[in-house]
This record gives structure tokens, sequence and C-alpha cells, in this order.
């Protein structure tokens, strides 16, 4: 599992035509101008990002957060978003980045005095991730704090714009392997959620990161638009540039032909800044059918991958 880490970032001009901060907002478009099924290369970067740079770039997808900081009162503007999506290097598909798995103590919903089980859905921090805390994720009061109103996570997103999520920590169901229905709990999330945004916005994409194993259930599958999967050559368990086990790797392909096969979008993300290896991770990645892209872990550079390059 990897989970992004914001770090204190200082905030970056956002000098994009048409998109000041201080604008008027314009109303939302409610349709990428990139159809969906064209994307054949993305951009993964959630801190430092440069609107201008992203914008100039011809990247068909962009995930990225909501937010300049991961704060509320640096959300980016509908201005900003519609700017974005049509901008000088070419239509976008926006995704906004949302931990659905673990609470993130830099978020605009996180209360002074909260600690682990303080609200009781709240867990110990993740040592891996700090100021990251895996939630029981089935519990009302959170699943409330993600969707549902107008102050929620979600409906900020939609509000601002985006084209769709990526969603993290989908997997958190394996921080529970004494509860038989984690597993169950956290489809019946993905799908809530999905059928939440869809029926605020027809066309809305939902793109969970990695727990492709869900797949296999058809109702899941049919709520979801894509798959997004981390470390499928390179960067496995949190190790960039580990070699991801061939047993490991051979059920990850299985279960994202799956996504393939019903006709959904794969964006993989391996971690990895050697050469070869990035040329070897985009070569499996198009004999599949998925969409590549390498890049560090920090998620905080504008990365072009020589020889795979945006067109």
């Amino acid at each position: 599992m990897c989970k992004y880490c914001l770090a204190v970032v200082a905030v970056l001009p956002l000098v994009l035509s048409g998109c000041g901060g201080n604008s008027a907002a314009p109303s939302v478009q409610t349709t990428a101008t990139q159809p969906w099924l064209t994307v054949n290369d993305f951009l993964y970067q959630l801190q430092n990002l440069n609107l201008t740079k992203v914008g100039a770039s011809k990247f068909d997808l962009v995930v990225m957060d909501n937010s300049r900081d991961g704060s509320g009162p640096l959300d980016y503007t509908p201005a900003q978003i519609s700017g974005l999506r049509n901008s000088a290097g070419g239509p976008k598909v926006l995704l906004a980045y949302m931990s659905i798995g673990e609470a993130e103590d830099y978020r605009f919903y996180w209360k002074s005095g909260w600690k682990p089980g303080s609200p009781s859905w709240l867990m110990a921090t993740d040592p891996d991730w700090p100021g990251n805390y895996p939630v029981r994720y089935w519990d009302a009061r959170w699943q409330k704090i993600i969707f549902g109103s107008p102050a929620a996570y979600l409906d900020r997103i939609l509000a601002q714009g985006f084209d769709g999520v990526y969603l993290d920590l989908v997997d958190g169901y394996w921080n529970f392997p004494r509860r038989p229905t984690a597993r169950q709990e956290m489809v019946d999330f993905v799908k809530a959620i999905s059928a939440y945004a869809k029926s605020k916005r027809p066309g809305f994409k939902i793109v969970p990161q990695n727990a492709a194993e869900l797949v296999k259930d058809p109702a899941y599958l049919a709520a979801i638009d894509g798959n997004g999967q981390e470390e499928l050559s390179f960067g496995y368990n949190t190790v960039d540039e580990a070699v991801t086990p061939p047993a490991v790797q051979k059920q990850m392909l299985t279960n994202l032909d799956k996504v393939v096969a019903a006709g959904k979008l794969v964006l993989v993300v391996d971690y990895t800044r050697v050469q070869a290896r990035i040329d070897k991770a985009y070569a499996l990645s198009k004999a599949h059918g998925y969409v590549e892209y390498c890049t560090v872990r920090d998620l905080d550079q504008l990365i072009i991958n020589a020889g795979h390059a945006p067109d």
C-alpha cells in the first residue's frame, strides 16, 4: 500500500489565463472535453503543482489534489479547474485525489482535539505516513465526511468542477483481518460514492487506486470507470525501484485485465527513475491496454519520461 503524504508545500503562483484565484467562478462544466477511453497518457502529481506548466503539457488526464496544500482554504476554484481542463496543451480529464480509507490531519474536515479513538472511528496513526490515520470506513460519521452534504469532501470536489475522483486507500479493508464484513463494506462504500456522484453529475468518473481484486464483484466493477494500480512493475511494497514479485504481478494483471475487458480505463503508476525499467513498465502496460506513468513516490514533480512523452 502506498499513501500520498502531503508535506507543507510553498504555494506556487497560479498564473493560468482566465483562471485567476480572484475571478468570478463560472458555471461548472459537466463533461470533460477529452473522451474517456481515448486517454493514452496521464500525469499523477499531488504536490508542487503549477497549473500553468501542467496546462502547457500534453497529458490527456491529470490526477491532482483538489487543493494547493490539502487544506480547504486553498481549494482550486471552479475557474482554475475549467481553465486547466481547456488549457494550452490540449483538453484534459481532471481527477481529484481523495482518500477514503484514512483520515488526514491537514484536511479541511480535521478537528482540533481529534486523536486515535476520539472519534471512535479514528485509529492509530499510519506508521509509514505521519498525520494519516486509518479509519473504520463503514462508520456513518466517516462516510458523512466523505459525501452527502455541501460541506462533504466529494461534494466540494463536484462543486469545483472536477471530472471525477481518484480514490485512495480502497484497500484499507486489509487493516481489519478479523472483521469478516470489511471487504464487502468497502465495496458498498465505493458503490455508494459512485451512485451519489453520478446522481449529481452523470458521467462523473470513479477510479479507485489499487484493490483491483474487488473487480471480481460485478456490481463493484459496474460502479467504477477505471482502476489505478501502483507498483505493477516497480516500487513494490513502498520501496522505490523494488521489483514486483512475478506471482503478485500476475494476479494484478489478471484483475486489471478484467477492467479493460469491461471497457474501462486502467492507470498504472510505477516508482522508478531507471530508464531501462521505465521502458519495461511502459511496454508491459501497453501490451495489456493500460495507461502507464513512471514517477517519484512523493508525487511532487511533473515528469516527462524520455521516450514516453505525452502526445
